[in-house]
């Protein structure tokens, strides 16, 4: 870690597809390496994958965003285990928009970025709220509406 600099910090979202994520990176965090399973679509295990981004972007003193649904606690944990490795915070963002927000917001998009209205209602039963008690050194609420984002903290 180079000294007198800031730790990094590891942004975690969590919230289901069209929740409003990736348009929150865009906006809120430009200057994160933005790691995405959605952007691995030819890699065999997303997940190796995603570590080893994470772990190469850290390494190199950055801050990083992982942009996935990262629905349930076990999706959430390796994530945070390899942000403390590295010294790194690590904060979370939940979305929260109902199914039916998303899938409107779904409805918007076009080609790979859509996806079946199945994924959304699928993600919505596996969903596990995140918690401080993760590991989270902070963790907000997110609400998306017309482009704008409002944030609570937990």
């Amino acid at each position: 870690m180079n000294e007198g600099l800031p730790s990094p910090e590891v942004a975690i979202l969590v919230g289901l597809p069209g929740s409003g994520k990736t348009s929150f990176v865009r906006a809120r965090l430009p200057g994160h390496a933005h790691v995405s399973k959605d952007l691995m679509r030819s890699t065999r295990d997303r997940n190796t994958r995603q570590l080893a981004l994470l772990a190469q972007a850290l390494a190199a003193g950055r801050s990083v965003v992982v942009d996935n649904t990262n629905l349930r606690v076990a999706d959430r944990a390796p994530l945070i285990a390899a942000a403390r490795v590295a010294g790194a915070k690590v904060v979370g963002y939940f979305f929260d928009a109902t199914a039916k927000e998303c899938l409107a917001r779904n409805r918007a998009r076009e080609g790979k970025a859509r996806v079946p209205d199945v994924a959304i209602h699928i993600a919505r039963a596996r969903l596990e709220p995140p918690a401080r008690m993760e590991g989270f050194d902070a963790l907000f609420i997110v609400h998306a509406e017309g482009g704008e984002f409002s944030l609570r903290p937990v």
